[in-house]
């Protein structure tokens, strides 16, 4: 037995490790965490949200003074003026000049607080979008789930019905045997079973196409091995029913994200005008600069040596008059230091801008903004009617739903009643083979009315819940 074992062991392991690597079914929670987090449009609204950052960041900086700093350095080849000296030379000479500028708003119409406070409320907006668009994946998830659920019950009912179709064949091949019945009910029963055979394909395909179409929303790839949950789900009966559609749009008045983002672009709006009155006001600020130049060109200076040179002649004696003349050299240029120092210049002042007239601009903008405050607010009063209409709709078709499912489960076992009624008439010989195949067929159809119905009614009535404030659970 012990060089078995450590076979025994591999294999074990092997075992172990394949089935670890299944992908394990996921649940409707799993589903819609996955759905948020891998959402395209959510990631590029979530980007939006940065941008409305960094818009903040752009107002607080409207507070803060400018400060800037320049330097350049030229040279000059030709006849050019020495800017230190001033004398006009055929040289290259080199200079550098050097200034900073500082600016201070004083006051601006109060423009930088209401654009700080319209960053803010455009910051609430794209949450508010944010979240209304994880709603809507939320909801477009827990459909296609329900969807799957759907299909997967559908499918047991073609399986259990065929299943049934075949014993109809095996009693009536019996009855045959038996002389009882003849070949062609057979044949009508094996006719009736390829015909299930083929539903049961169909309803393969369309179980197989639901799990594509909620894996396509999760971002996932690999559809032959993605798998959900699948739970014996009962329809509940629905206590937001006993809840009049005016109460549950009050409720979702509240809490509705749209409704929220609507009401925030009205703001929005409103800060809009303030800021385009805020351009008719003067406004003040305060300034300083400060320059100062280099030249590099060398200096002319004294030698020393001093020489008697003529300037005039007396009148009277014809004799010369002499001016002693001192001697010049080329040195150096001042030291850099001494120069950024003795150069330097200075401007400081207030600078007042009172707007008189540009052709209408600034109160063309405020008009505009005005317009869009309207178009807003009409926006606003448009989106509750849109919701409470949504809401009266969805109040209506659920409890339509839950009739209809009510409706059909008695259909179904009325149906039910009589297909087994027939069975025992069909066996006794006093049924033809036609009649108990329309009685079957009619039981069938019932039986997957049910199942429609059913989901049907748990769809609409989450959709309800989800205007009421219930997060989506099955």
């Amino acid at each position: 037995m012990k060089p078995i074992q450590p076979f025994f062991t591999l294999i074990l392991l092997f075992l172990g490790i394949h089935l670890e690597a299944q992908p394990q079914p996921m649940s409707l929670t799993e589903c819609v965490l996955m759905a948020v987090e891998k959402n395209i449009s959510v990631k590029q609204s979530e980007l939006a949200q940065n941008d409305a950052e960094i818009n903040k960041d752009d107002a607080k900086g409207n507070f803060l003074p400018t400060f800037n700093a320049q330097a350049n350095h030229t040279w000059n080849i030709g006849l050019n003026q020495d800017i230190t000296r001033g004398f006009l030379e055929n040289r290259t000479t080199q200079y550098s000049s050097f200034g900073a500028s500082f600016n201070l708003d004083i006051y601006n119409g109060l423009r930088n607080l209401n654009q700080l406070h319209r960053a803010n409320l455009a910051i609430l907006a794209g949450e508010y979008q944010l979240e209304d668009m994880k709603d809507d994946v939320r909801l477009m998830v827990a459909n296609a789930y329900l969807q799957i659920l759907f299909n997967v019950e559908i499918l047991e009912v073609q399986k259990s019905q065929l299943e049934i179709t075949r014993k109809d064949a095996e009693r009536t091949q019996s009855m045959i045997d038996a002389g009882i019945k003849v070949k062609y009910d057979l044949l009508e029963i094996e006719a009736t079973m390829a015909t299930q055979e083929q539903l049961v394909i169909q309803a393969e395909n369309n179980l197989r196409l639901s799990k594509i179409n909620l894996a396509q929303m999760l971002l996932i790839t690999d559809y032959e091995n993605f798998n959900v949950v699948t739970i014996d789900i009962e329809a509940p009966f629905g206590q937001i029913l006993f809840q009049r559609p005016k109460d549950i749009f009050e409720k979702a008045l509240a809490h509705r994200k749209d409704i929220k983002l609507s009401m925030t672009n009205i703001a929005i709006a409103e800060k809009d005008v303030e800021l385009a009155k805020g351009a008719l006001q003067p406004s003040l600020s305060a300034y300083y600069g400060y320059n100062t130049r280099v030249s590099y060109a060398d200096r002319i200076v004294g030698d020393g040596n001093f020489t008697d040179v003529p300037i005039g002649f007396l009148p009277s004696t014809k004799e010369p008059v002499l001016r002693s003349v001192e001697g010049n050299k080329a040195i150096g240029a001042i030291p850099f230091v001494e120069q950024f120092d003795s150069n330097a210049g200075h401007n400081i002042g207030l600078r007042l801008n009172i707007p008189i007239f540009n052709g209408f601009v600034a109160r063309n903008r405020v008009e505009r903004s005005k317009v869009n405050l309207l178009r807003s607010q009409n926006q606003l009063e448009q989106e509750k009617l849109n919701l409470e209409n949504t809401i009266n709709q969805a109040y209506n078709n659920a409890e339509g739903a839950y009739k209809f499912y009510e409706a059909a489960q008695k259909t179904e076992l009325a149906r039910r009643k009589a297909y087994e009624d027939a069975i025992n008439r069909f066996e006794a010989g006093v049924m033809n083979i036609f009649d108990f195949n329309q009685i079957k067929q009619r039981y069938e159809t019932a039986a997957s009315d049910v199942v429609r119905s059913k989901f049907d009614y748990i769809f609409k009535l989450k959709v309800l819940e989800f205007y009421f404030g219930i997060t989506i659970s099955i």
